[in-house]
């Protein structure tokens, strides 16, 4: 008999102490930067990845940055202690991501600009939704670890990942196999790591956004919104932005807001590839 994935995310290890560390530093009114520096500062694998996302083009940053405490100083204690986490948490549960036609490092990637796409976009509709919205952007794809796995221990690789190459729906395809979703399934992830209630739910909804609590379901909608038009099948496709970009007009936001953000982005995206052709041609 199959264990289901929902039963294995009872044997996941606990989160790292360091991460713990960051979590009550952060939880903690009367903690400043210069303690959540302290704490990352002897850590070198958590130093290098942030160190690594602070000189992304993601985020734009005018000058390279060199030492822990720049890059929290300009991300702030929000942005640092999530992207610290979402990488933790993806070494922790040992990516392998073929069944979803894509690598680690894709899968990151897109992880990366979900979030950074969000945080751009609600940061102009509200500072204190953006916060809370770009962790949860960040860590919403973790289920699709576990579903990986599960699919590779079953081996089921080839049919399901023919299925997510051709998908515009990539929840549906692995309802079909798992009787889950990612949502769900990285919900189960963050309630066993007792995470609060909100921000499980609010990512445990955002296939289904119309599922949401009332209080809940302009985050889950976002959420969905986002990862819509960043899909790890087909990330910044002109059919997923077209699409999402539906979406979010269906909602009652104002896509044409939304769509700067997203050229923005490609923007980006193009200066940063002909800045890397310029130093590998001789």
């Amino acid at each position: 008999m199959k264990i289901s994935i929902l039963e294995s995310i009872k044997s996941l290890p606990p989160l790292p102490k360091t991460i713990t560390q960051i979590q009550k530093i952060f939880l903690d009114p009367e903690s400043s930067i210069a303690d959540l520096v302290k704490v990352i500062e002897d850590d070198p694998m958590i130093i290098a990845n942030l160190l690594k996302a602070a000189n992304s083009p993601l985020y734009s940053f005018k000058k390279d940055i060199k030492s822990v405490s720049q890059a929290v100083s300009l991300f702030g204690m929000s942005m640092t202690r999530s992207i610290i986490l979402s990488n933790s948490v993806r070494k922790l549960l040992n990516v392998d991501m073929e069944p979803y036609a894509t690598t680690s490092e894709k899968f990151a990637e897109v992880s990366s600009k979900q979030a950074a796409l969000i945080y751009s976009w609600y940061k102009k509709i509200d500072k204190e939704k953006a916060d809370k919205l770009f962790l949860a952007s960040l860590l919403q794809e973790t289920g699709k670890i576990l579903i990986a796995s599960y699919i590779i221990q079953h081996d089921e690789v080839m049919t399901f990942k023919s299925e997510i190459e051709m998908t515009h729906n990539i929840a549906t395809v692995e309802k079909s196999y798992v009787d889950e979703t990612t949502a769900t399934v990285t919900a189960a992830i963050f309630e066993h790591w007792e995470f609060d209630t909100d921000f499980v739910d609010m990512i445990r909804y955002s296939d289904f956004p119309h599922l949401a609590p009332p209080e809940l379901a302009e985050y889950s909608t976002a959420l969905n919104i986002v990862k819509t038009i960043i899909p790890v099948n087909n990330p910044l496709s002109e059919m997923s932005i077209n699409i999402g970009l539906k979406k979010a007009s269906d909602a009652g936001y104002d896509h044409e807001l939304l769509e700067d953000c997203i050229d923005d982005m490609l923007e980006a995206s193009d200066q940063n590839r002909l800045k890397v052709e310029r130093q590998i041609t001789p």
